[in-house]
């Protein structure tokens, strides 16, 4: 019999554990703090006002008795908090603290002031990241939770696999600490529209005497076009400034658009969106971008 030699047997690796430090507890930073907690990471937490860790303390994390105890507590620190105002009335006493931490703050607000607070962190040796939660609370800790980060790549690479406890799909978009509020705010401008623009067409559609009911299932028809034209078409005509209007040019829907104008005022409803998609439209049009594509309005967008 020939010997047979043995295959060692892998060693399951381990799954390495930081200390994160969650700072603000509102519906949002519950939620980060307790996806941690449940990938396994020592979590300290902290809330300016009491009687909101209840929950989290009673399935592993440890509740801070002051802000600076819990900086100290972790060595990633995540701050999420109303807006940037209360973030630095928090942090800028723990300056020194936070030194030789990572700071990644998940608080919503405009890039100019992440890019505030990233410089505030620079001039005191403060590793920082800035961040965008793009999903609902629910959504937190799944792996399909988009968020978005900015700032340090090596804070980024050094703690990925803890960023993805709080959404698999951890996107890094940049060193410039404004870019991840870009994106953020660049996705919701996109829901807002989309959503404003469904309840009205509900709103039209009820004025006539048609339930929203019955109006929703045939939407998909709608619906459907859209995916295609923003991961696709769309982006790469506006970055090329390409708009070829064959299939649909921009002047035809415009007419479209002063019918549903004209229907929602004899109604009576609420036109002001109307109003400004044909302001933008009828700009575009003077322009010479008449045969041109939808598309083709970002030219009055960019320039009114």
């Amino acid at each position: 019999m020939s010997s047979q030699h043995s295959i060692p047997t892998a060693v399951p690796s381990t799954p390495v554990t930081v200390t994160v430090t969650v700072i603000g507890l509102g519906a949002m930073g519950r939620a980060l703090a307790g996806a941690l907690v449940k990938a396994g990471h020592p979590t300290t937490v902290w809330n300016r006002s009491p009687g909101k860790a209840d929950e989290l303390v009673a399935r592993g994390a440890v509740l801070a008795a002051t802000a600076r105890e819990a900086v100290l507590a972790g060595e990633l620190i995540i701050v999420c908090v109303v807006d940037y105002d209360a973030a630095q009335a928090i942090l800028d006493p723990l300056g020194d603290a936070l030194k030789g931490r990572v700071l990644v703050n998940l608080t919503s607000d405009l890039p100019a002031r992440s890019r505030a607070a990233a410089n505030w962190a620079q001039e005191r040796s403060i590793a920082y990241l800035d961040g965008a939660v793009m999903v609902p609370t629910s959504l937190v800790g799944t792996p399909d939770a988009l968020l978005f980060y900015a700032g340090s790549r090596e804070s980024f690479d050094r703690h990925e696999p803890v960023l993805k406890s709080l959404g698999g799909k951890a996107e890094f978009v940049g060193a410039d600490a404004g870019l991840a509020a870009v994106y953020d705010l660049s996705l919701l401008d996109y829901f807002y529209g989309s959503i404003t623009g469904l309840v009205h067409a509900f709103a039209l559609a009820k004025a006539e005497g048609v339930r929203a009911v019955d109006i929703a299932p045939h939407l998909d028809t709608i619906t459907r076009i859209l995916p295609a034209m923003a991961s696709g078409s769309a982006a790469t005509g506006i970055d090329a400034r390409s708009y070829p209007g064959e299939e649909a040019n921009l002047a035809m829907m415009a007419v479209s658009v002063d019918h549903i104008l004209h229907a929602a005022r004899a109604r009576g409803l609420d036109t002001s969106h109307l109003e400004a998609i044909k302001s933008v439209a009828d700009r575009a049009v003077a322009r010479g971008h008449g045969a041109d594509d939808w598309t083709s309005t970002i030219e009055a967008v960019l320039n009114p």
